[in-house]
């Protein structure tokens, strides 16, 4: 139980530090990452199932938390109504 979730908390941690790099959100700390690839990891896997893909392994899950992080950025992004725009 403890390791299952020491496991989701490295996939959140890499998932969402890697779509803040990719989608040049800035990074949001250490628990920020973790909370937008915990979060891009549930929307991820809703997509995934609604689609029929399945993620097998350490690094399916990743790259399906990384998608969903990558969706979840976008969408804060668009909502936030932010101006700023980094090329």
């Amino acid at each position: 139980m403890v390791m299952a979730i020491v496991w989701w908390l490295i996939v959140g941690l890499i998932a969402g530090f890697l779509a803040s790099l990719v989608m040049r959100g800035g990074g949001y700390g250490v628990v920020g990452d973790i909370i937008v690839g915990l979060v891009g990891a549930l929307i991820g896997g809703f997509l995934s199932n609604l689609l029929g893909l399945g993620a097998s392994g350490i690094i399916g899950t990743i790259i399906v938390a990384f998608i969903g992080a990558c969706i979840l950025i976008a969408l804060l992004h668009a909502f936030s109504g932010s101006t700023r725009r980094t090329l």
